[in-house]
C-alpha cells in the first residue's frame, strides 16, 4: 500500500527563531499571512538566549556593584560589598526566561505557527519550496532564511581540550559560569570579548585580552577605542595587540608579539574572535540558493538569487547585529507584501556595552573624505552635558561628530560615556533624515541630558547662524 503524505501549505515559512526570523514572522503574521516558523532550539536566538540580553544583564549586574563598591565619592558607603555570581546567573536565567516566553506569546497572537524542531529545505517546484520537519511536510511561495551565526573556534593546538574540559568558552558557556576566573584570558578585542573583559574584571578576574590588530574595537573611532583601553588599562585589564595566539595551555595561553614568544596566565580563556554564518546543513542546495564566502548575499530587498526565497539577519553577512536583523526581516516582509522598501545601512548603529560605553553610527572621518566629502568636525568632552558631570566622577567621555560641509547635514557620529548607547539613536535619525544643520539647530533638548552633547556639538561646528 502507497502513503501519500499531504503537505501543510501556508504563505511564507521562516528558518529560524532569532530576531530577523522571529520578527520576520511577527509582522507577516500582524498582516494577514499564514506563517510557520521553525526553531530547532529556542525562540529568540543568540541574541536573547546567548548574547545580547544576557550579556546586557551581567553588565548590568557588574555595575551594580561597581556603584556599591566606588560609591564613596557619590556619598554612599555600602560595607562588604560581594558579586554573588551563582546568584546572577539565577537572574539571567529569569530575565532570558521571561523575555523567551514573551516572543512566543508575541508570535502567538500574531497567529504564527512554531515548530519545535529541525527543518530541511527538500525542493522547489511551481514556484512553492518545500520544507520537512519531523517527519512532516510544509510548502509556502516563499521562505526567509534567518539561520543565523555561530561562534569561530580557532584550529590551535589546545583548544578542542580546553572546550572539552570547561575551561576554554565561547559567548555560549562564558554566560552560564558559576564561579568567577582568577585568570580570564580573552581572545578577540571585539564587542563580546571587551564586554565580557569588562564584567569579570569588575566581578574579581584578572584579565587579559589578546588581540590580533592593533587596536580594539573594529572598526570604531580610532581615538575613541584608545581612549577606552587606556580606561581599561587604568582599571587593571591587561591588553596585547597586534598579537597572534599559536596555543592554549591548562593554565595558560600562548601567543606571539614582536617576534617573541609570550605566555598569560589562564585559568579560563573566552574565544571571542568572530563569527561565521550558518549556511550549512538544511538544504539551501536543494533550491539553488547562491552562498558567497560562507553567506548568502542578498540585494537591497533581502531577496536571494532564488525567487521568493530571502535572507535576513547574521547569515547574510552584512551586519552582524539583532537591530540590523530587526529592519532586515521588516524589508523582506514588505517586499513579499508588494510594499516598497529597502535596505539602507548608512544609518546602522553600533554599540559597546561596556563601562564607558562606546557607539558609533554613520561615517568615520576618513570615510567621510574617502568618499570625497568635505568635512567639518566638532569633537567635545561629555562634560558639556551637565547631567554627565552629575551622575559621574571623572569618567571618560568624549564625542566627535562629522558633517557634510556642503550639504550641511551629519554624516558620522561617535561617543564614548555614559548613555552613549541611548543618545547614538537620536544621532542615527539625524543622519538618516539627511535634517539640515538649520533644523537640527531647532530641536529642543531636554535638559539637564547627556543627549545635550548633540546639540553642543552642532553648534560647535556650526556656530553661525543663516
Amino acid at each position: 500500500m502507497t502513503t501519500t503524505t499531504t503537505a501543510t501549505n501556508c504563505d511564507l515559512i521562516v528558518l529560524g527563531g532569532g530576531p530577523g526570523g522571529y520578527l520576520a514572522a511577527e509582522r507577516a503574521g500582524q498582516a494577514g499571512l499564514s506563517v510557520v516558523l521553525f526553531e530547532k532550539n529556542r525562540l529568540g536566538g543568540v541574541c536573547l538566549n546567548e548574547g545580547c540580553i544576557p550579556s546586557k544583564t551581567l553588565l548590568h549586574s557588574a555595575k551594580v556593584f561597581d556603584h556599591a563598591k566606588n560609591g564613596t565619592p557619590f556619598g554612599v558607603t555600602a560595607d562588604n560589598a560581594k558579586l554573588d555570581q551563582p546568584a546572577v546567573i539565577r537572574r539571567k536565567d529569569r530575565v532570558v526566561r521571561r523575555l523567551v516566553a514573551g516572543v512566543g506569546q508575541t508570535l502567538k497572537n500574531a497567529g504564527v505557527t512554531v515548530v519545535n524542531a529541525t527543518a530541511t529545505i527538500t525542493g522547489r517546484q511551481n514556484g512553492r519550496v518545500t520544507v520537512s520537519a519531523d517527519g512532516a511536510d510544509y510548502e509556502a511561495p516563499n521562505l526567509i532564511i534567518a539561520t543565523g551565526s555561530e561562534a569561530v573556534r580557532l584550529p590551535l593546538p589546545g583548544i578542542a581540550e580546553g572546550l572539552a574540559a570547561g575551561r576554554v568558552l565561547t559567548n555560549r558557556e562564558v554566560l552560564d559560569l558559576t564561579v568567577i576566573p582568577e585568570h580570564l584570558v580573552v581572545i578577540g578585542g571585539g564587542v563580546i570579548g571587551l564586554e565580557m573583559a569588562d564584567y569579570f574584571h569588575t566581578a574579581g578576574s584578572e584579565v587579559t585580552v589578546i588581540e590580533m590588530l592593533d587596536h580594539i574595537a573594529g572598526p570604531a573611532d580610532p581615538g575613541l577605542a584608545l581612549a577606552l583601553q587606556q580606561s581599561f588599562e587604568r582599571a587593571g585589564i591587561r591588553f596585547a595587540l597586534g598579537a597572534r595566539v599559536t596555543a592554549v595551555e591548562p593554565d595558560a595561553v600562548v601567543y606571539s608579539q614582536n617576534g617573541e614568544t609570550r605566555r598569560a596566565p589562564a585559568t579560563h580563556v573566552l574565544l571571542s574572535v568572530g563569527r561565521r554564518a550558518v549556511t550549512a546543513g538544511f538544504g539551501l542546495e536543494t533550491i539553488g540558493v547562491s552562498t558567497e564566502r560562507g553567506r548568502i548575499p542578498v540585494d537591497d530587498r533581502c531577496r536571494t538569487n532564488v525567487a521568493g526565497v530571502y535572507a535576513v539577519g547574521d547569515v547574510t553577512g552584512e551586519w552582524m547585529l539583532a537591530h540590523a536583523a530587526y529592519r532586515e526581516a521588516e524589508v523582506a516582509v514588505a517586499t513579499i507584501l508588494g510594499r516598497p522598501d529597502r535596505m539602507d545601512y548608512a544609518a546602522m548603529p553600533s554599540v559597546l556595552y561596556t563601562r564607558p560605553e562606546l557607539a558609533w553610527v554613520g561615517l568615520s572621518e576618513n570615510e567621510a573624505i574617502a568618499r570625497g566629502i568635505t568635512t567639518r568636525t566638532a569633537s567635545l568632552p561629555f562634560a558639556y552635558a551637565g547631567r554627565f558631570v552629575a551622575e559621574t566622577e571623572r569618567s571618560p567621555g568624549e564625542a566627535k561628530f562629522i558633517f557634510d560641509e556642503r550639504r550641511r547635514t551629519l554624516v558620522g557620529c561617535h561617543l564614548l560615556g555614559s548613555y552613549a548607547s541611548e543618545i547614538i539613536t537620536s544621532a542615527g535619525l539625524l543622519i538618516g533624515t539627511g535634517l539640515p544643520v538649520e533644523q537640527m539647530k531647532r530641536q529642543i533638548v531636554p535638559h539637564p541630558t547627556v543627549a545635550e552633547i548633540i546639540r553642543e556639538a552642532i553648534w560647535h561646528a556650526w556656530p553661525e547662524t543663516r
